[in-house]
């Protein structure tokens, strides 16, 4: 292994309990924190990926606990990447749009946020079952706020 890069990534899967979503928030804050970023930017992007996971509960799985989330996190040179998969029943990609923002009513805001926060947010078709989001933020731009 001499000469080769560790690699800086976690892979972990947990059950769509939101009593596991600790567990996410966790290996998040901690590759964000080895990326060197601040404790507001790390708090942001933990809550991003949170939101990603408890709409994954709610949209793909209707709520139930006992349903596979993986969550990939990704040190790269330029950036932090995160990948959520699920398994849950197929969206219309198009469909998933943040609500308008002077609509006044709880919930809804969590795809907003998620651009808010992140540079990049892309739903994919992952085949059979579920759908892969990666979210993206530049460490640069993570750095300054």
């Amino acid at each position: 292994m001499a000469g080769e890069e560790c690699p800086r990534r976690f892979q972990i899967e947990v059950p769509s309990d939101p009593a596991f979503l600790r567990m996410v928030r966790t290996a998040v804050d901690t590759l964000c924190a080895v990326a060197g970023m601040d404790e507001n930017g790390r708090c942001m992007i933990v809550l991003a990926v949170d939101e990603a996971c408890a709409n994954i509960i709610r949209h793909s799985y209707d709520g139930a606990p006992d349903k596979r989330i993986i969550c990939e996190g990704r040190l790269e040179e330029d950036a932090l990447s995160f990948v959520l998969r699920d398994f849950g029943k197929k969206v219309e990609l198009s469909r998933i749009q943040p609500r308008e923002l002077d609509e006044v009513r709880p919930g809804g805001l969590g795809v907003h946020f998620m651009r808010k926060v992140m540079d990049s947010v892309e739903f994919e078709d992952c085949g059979a079952d579920g759908t892969c989001l990666t979210m993206r933020k530049r460490i640069s731009v993570a750095r300054e706020g």
